[in-house]
């Protein structure tokens, strides 16, 4: 199909922008050619954005609705990180995602997990090891090793880990990056171990650091970490080294907006629109050879139409020169989906959550409302007969982590700052290896909760004991992680349950997104996992 399209052309790299005509023929750009200057009342046409490090499976949807939603926000490729489904369902789980994602005019970019399992702390449903990692990064469908999270590994030149590195050299493939926190020597030699980018970065400081080093810095913004403002500042200066990513996104946020909100924050700071343009579309597809057109002749008809450039309201976007979204409304079909799973745990009673005093680890979890990394603090916890219970009035509630995979003894410990008033909140989404997670005021909310995911084996639930009508359970069936309903019926039902939580006394942004970070071992500082409590600093079972 032959097509041609007028507008103001954003040409990002020459930093130019002019009044023009677009040919396209057979979903490839034959000419862009300028005819006037710039025209007002006219809209932009610009390269598509990308999201340079996402989890599609945080989105709770599987890659196709994933698509059918981004498109509409002028998102035209990802690099995403099939790590929590591989953490699942090991290589069948990164083969599923590969494979749907081909059923959707949309330009997925996977790479193959580094560490899987996460850690040998927690149980996971699989393991992908060195030569597995090699097999993979053979293919074509594979662009990049994903985030290397075990910086430990790097800095003290484990076998393994090294092994999965030189694989991606070998077929000159990018390798992603996971260090928060690290700085210095250290930093210096993890970069220097060949990892070329990080978006755990909380401080523009440790970014400098990094960049200093020759790492490029991925800004993050999702429905948990939120690192935009810590950080924008860098791209007045560094506009080769940046790129914007949301690394996990909620299916409500991602409902409302993409990376083209990024765009419109940085312009309303004052940053020079093509800088924040080169890190929005221009620096993810070059660094990791992207599949992506760029509005160039001889590259793919990737691009969208934008309203004006402050704003970035989307008109319309185009990939391979097919229509794909326009004036809000995705014109990409929901597709039947297979399933796929890992879950074999029987339901549990009361009893398996209660805690004696004696159990009581002598240290409680600080949550952080928009951040990744906890506290620790030294809180004994309310006592009861010689249990330890959930405290509403000081907000230290009971949590617990339940293994997935197969029955096992509850891990529990308790955490501050969820603001649970009554019932409890539970999740199968539990980085990186996807137990069931739960958080609550009493024992019986918190196993009703629990119960809620095991039936449909996966989902999000929320549950107040004797009280059935407050019961909310949105299933996850594929992989415990994603739902393979309709992309914006998901994200009607992930805002209903969102504000159950809430109602029920929650104050966090996102309590969903939240909880299913604090058993994610590899953050500092410490986190829970279904083998007991952890110290993300020393990394080792605070006994």
């Amino acid at each position: 199909m032959n097509l041609t399209i007028s507008g103001n052309i954003v040409a990002i790299e020459t930093k130019k922008t002019f009044f023009g005509e677009i040919q396209i023929e057979g979903g490839v750009i034959k000419s862009v050619e300028k005819t006037s200057e710039v025209q007002k009342d006219h809209p932009f046409i610009l390269p598509g954005f990308i999201d340079a490090h996402v989890h599609i499976e945080s989105s709770m949807l599987i890659p196709s609705e994933f698509a059918k939603l981004a498109v509409v926000h002028g998102t035209v490729g990802t690099i995403s990180d099939p790590h929590e489904i591989a953490n699942v369902c090991g290589i069948e789980g990164v083969q599923y995602m590969i494979a749907n994602g081909k059923t959707v005019p949309f330009k997925f970019h996977f790479g193959v997990p580094s560490c899987v399992p996460a850690t040998i702390f927690e149980t996971a449903g699989a393991s992908i090891n060195s030569k597995e990692v090699d097999q993979l990064l053979a293919n074509d469908e594979i662009y990049y090793l994903s985030e290397m999270m075990n910086f430990s590994g790097v800095l003290h030149h484990d076998d393994e880990v090294f092994k999965k590195i030189n694989a991606a050299k070998k077929y000159n493939k990018p390798v992603d990056g996971h260090a928060p926190g690290l700085r210095g020597e250290d930093a210096k030699k993890y970069i220097e171990a060949g990892i070329s980018t990080d978006h755990e970065c909380f401080t523009a400081d440790e970014a400098l650091d990094k960049l200093k080093y020759g790492m490029k810095i991925l800004i993050r913004e999702g429905s948990a970490a939120k690192n935009f403002e810590a950080l924008i500042n860098l791209l007045h200066d560094h506009e080769n080294e940046i790129m914007f990513c949301s690394d996990d996104k909620h299916p409500d946020s991602l409902e409302k907006g993409h990376i083209n909100e990024l765009c419109k924050r940085a312009v309303a700071k004052g940053i020079d629109v093509f800088k924040i343009l080169k890190a929005a579309c221009i620096n993810p597809v070059k660094h990791y050879r992207m599949n992506v057109g760029l509005l160039q002749p001889g590259d793919a008809a990737d691009f969208i139409i934008v309203e004006d450039l402050t704003n970035f309201e989307v008109q319309a976007t185009y990939i391979d020169g097919q229509l794909v979204a326009q004036n809000g409304k995705s014109k990409i079909n929901t597709q039947f989906s297979s399933s796929i799973n890992n879950f074999n745990c029987l339901p549990k009673t009361p009893g398996d959550f209660k805690m004696k005093v004696s159990e009581f680890h002598g240290e409680i979890i600080e949550a952080l409302d928009g951040q990744l990394i906890t506290n620790r603090l030294s809180t004994m916890p309310k006592t009861e007969n010689e249990f330890c219970i959930s405290d509403v009035e000081n907000d230290v509630l009971k949590m617990v982590v339940v293994n997935r995979y197969r029955n096992a003894p509850v891990a529990k410990a308790f955490i501050k700052n969820f603001g649970l008033k009554e019932g409890a909140i539970a999740s199968s989404v539990a980085h990186d290896s996807h137990n069931i997670i739960a958080v609550g005021v009493d024992d019986e909310s918190i196993c009703d909760a629990v119960n809620l995911i095991i039936e449909p084996k996966g989902g999000v639930s929320v549950a107040v004991h004797n009280k059935p009508n407050l019961n909310r359970i949105l299933p996850l069936p594929i992989g415990g992680l994603m739902s393979n309903e309709d992309g914006y019926k998901v994200a009607e039902m992930y805002t209903n349950i969102d504000a159950t939580a809430k109602n029920i006394g929650s104050k966090l942004s996102a309590p969903f997104m939240t909880l299913s970070f604090m058993a994610l071992l590899v953050i500092p500082h410490i986190k829970l996992s279904d083998k007991g409590l952890f110290d993300g600093d020393h990394f080792k079972f605070i006994s």
